[in-house]
């Protein structure tokens, strides 16, 4: 019984051992670079509705006056 010879040449399988490594290096950067990545703080608005403030009791109060 023979042993079947790959199908790959030794250029072939040096290509794909190459591409092979670029992409897991592709993928650990970017991995790395995700989990890096500062997270998004939701923003918090300070619309709690209406306030009353200093200026809008000195409004109020000039209103009484006249």
């Amino acid at each position: 019984m023979k042993k079947q010879a790959s199908d790959m040449g030794r250029r072939q399988l040096l290509k794909a051992l190459a591409v092979g490594s670029a992409a897991g290096a592709v993928a650990t950067v970017s991995g790395q670079a995700l989990a890096a990545s500062p997270a998004v703080a939701p923003t918090t608005e300070k619309d709690e509705g209406y306030q009353e403030t200093d200026h809008v009791r000195s409004y109020y109060a000039s209103l009484r006056t006249k």
